[in-house]
Order: structure tokens, then C-alpha cells, then sequence
């Protein structure tokens, strides 16, 4: 792999989270008065005063800017206000649940996906092919509420299989492990399918077949080898977005996760801590896109900048 380009692509990561910080200061002041915004409806002019002088809203905003990231360059990602607890601490506490869900989703979603989308490749047209694109799009025209909600309805309230939410054991996984994965996996089904068949008709193909190769060993050491570069870039940015929280998931299932802590964070007018969950998010799409680019150029080394 070509030094100058992990150099580049480094610099560039590092411009880009340098930019969503600058956005991220500014969205604060975009809805007026940050500490009015923070106190309830009921605090008086006083304490929106007291609290203002006391976060430094006071200041000329680039000054604000200038401390904000000087303080998240030290480590410094203040304090919840809800909760009375550095954010860091809350969001790595509650990163377990998250990773583990998103882990489970993608899992089960990319297995099956890549399973159903090889088997429709290979038989276009089929009954196979068929049934395949029938689930896909059942996966991808079901809401995530909806299908989170079906699937309580019917395995914890009528069979009463498994619980309607919680943390800590498998049976808690499962279903909200199933409502994340569905829309992945319809996607992996599509993308698979269509660039396996794409690359199946690829004159390097014809190639590998006319050498008298098998056909097993084209389809896994030509045409599966190319076509996985779409799914690996979607994937990764799936995962990224589950990091960042699955917002309805988690609060549909009660689950622990950065998720649910965020829609806590906005109901109760914590802006520091979305502050940080939203940096989080960022941080972790930047650093993804990054590990694809540098996987893309191991992959095809004619890949450069």
C-alpha cells in the first residue's frame, strides 16, 4: 500500500472531524440562547443569567470555539447535565450494548444476505431468484417501528417466547437483534446479487472460464473477489450508523444502548451530551470510511487518490 496515500487519506480524516466539530459548536447556537435552551421553561432570568456566565455563553463565540477545542483535545468532553456525570463515561458505558446489538444485526443480516444474493446471482431469472428478491423487499418496505412492534406482538405478548425488552442474556438479543437486521439484510441480498451478476459478465470472467477453470473457483477467485468491494463499503457504512445509535430500536426494546441515551439526552435538554454522542457518530463514520479506503487500495492496488 502506497505511504503517501494512508498519509493523504489520514489528513483528510482528520480535516473532516476538524469541520464537523466547528458545525457541531454552531448547531448549539443556532436556536438562540444555549442556556435558556438548556433550563427548563420555568427558570427564571436570573438563573438563565447565573447559568449562562457559568458555561461561558457570555464570551465572544470564537472564544467559546477556541475553549471548546482545546477542551476536547485534552480529553475533556464536559458534563451531562441530566445525569450529573462526565458524557464520556455514560457513552462508554452504555457502548457495550450498542456494539453488541449492532454486532448481532450485522451478523445474522450479512450471512443470510450473502447467502440469498449468491444463490440469485447464480440463477437469475429462477424461482430461487425469485424468492430471494421477495424477501429483500419485504425486508426494506418494513419500518423498523413496525416490524420491532410485529415481532413483540407476536413472540412476547401471543407465544410468549421471548421478552418484550431488557439486557443481559440471549433472549434479550434476539428480537431486537431481528428488527435492526431485516433492512441490512434485504440490502446485502440486492447489492450481492446485483454486482455478482455484473461481474459474472466481466470479460476477465470469460477469461477465467475460457483458461478451464472451474467454475466454483471463478465464481469465488474472480467474480466474488470484485464484487464484494460494494458490499464491503455499505456494510461498513451500516455499521458505522449502528455505533451511532439505533435510535428506534433501542427505545422500542428498552435496550441500553447510545441510542436510547441520546433520545434521553434530547428530551431532557442535555445539548452537552448530544453534543458528544453526535462528535461520537461523526468520529466513527469518519474512521470507517477511512479503514474502507485503506481495505479498497489492499484490495485493488490501482485504487489511489
Amino acid at each position: 500500500m502506497n505511504a503517501r496515500y494512508v498519509v493523504h487519506r489520514l489528513l483528510q480524516s482528520l480535516l473532516v472531524m476538524l469541520g464537523v466539530t466547528v458545525v457541531v459548536f454552531y448547531a448549539l447556537h443556532l436556536g438562540g440562547d444555549p442556556a435558556a435552551l438548556m433550563l427548563p421553561p420555568e427558570a427564571s432570568f436570573e438563573e438563565i443569567a447565573a447559568f449562562r456566565q457559568a458555561m461561558g455563553f457570555d464570551r465572544p463565540l470564537w472564544v467559546q470555539y477556541i475553549d471548546y477545542l482545546s477542551r476536547l483535545l485534552q480529553g475533556d468532553f464536559g458534563v451531562s447535565l441530566r445525569f450529573q456525570r462526565p458524557v464520556l463515561e455514560l457513552i462508554v458505558e452504555r457502548l457495550p450494548a450498542t456494539l453488541l446489538l449492532a454486532l448481532a444485526a450485522l451478523s445474522w443480516s450479512t450471512l443470510l444476505g450473502f447467502f440469498l444474493g449468491v444463490v440469485a446471482a447464480l440463477r437469475p431469472g429462477s424461482a430461487i431468484d425469485f424468492f430471494a428478491r421477495c424477501i429483500a423487499l419485504m425486508g426494506q418496505a418494513l419500518p423498523v417501528f413496525w416490524l420491532g412492534l410485529l415481532l413483540i406482538l407476536l413472540f412476547s405478548l401471543h407465544w410468549r417466547l421471548l421478552p418484550t425488552g431488557g439486557y443481559g442474556e440471549l433472549r434479550h438479543l434476539i428480537l431486537p437483534a431481528v428488527a435492526l437486521g431485516a433492512y441490512y439484510m434485504s440490502a446485502v441480498t440486492r447489492l450481492v446479487r446485483d454486482s455478482l451478476i455484473d461481474a459474472l459478465g466481466q470479460d476477465y470472467v470469460r477469461t477465467a472460464r475460457a483458461k478451464g477453470l472451474s467454475e466454483w473457483r471463478v465464481i469465488r477467485r474472480h467474480a466474488l473477489r470484485n464484487a464484494l468491494i460494494p458490499v464491503i463499503t455499505v456494510q461498513a457504512m451500516e455499521f458505522a450508523a449502528l455505533l451511532g445509535g439505533a435510535l428506534v430500536t433501542e427505545v422500542i426494546f428498552s435496550w441500553p444502548g447510545i441510542g436510547r441515551l441520546a433520545v434521553q439526552a434530547i428530551q431532557n435538554r442535555d445539548l452537552p451530551l448530544v453534543q458528544v454522542i453526535v462528535l461520537f457518530a461523526a468520529a466513527i463514520f469518519v474512521l470507517v470510511n477511512l479503514l474502507v479506503d485503506l481495505l479498497y487500495a489492499l484490495l485493488n492496488p490501482r485504487i489511489r487518490l
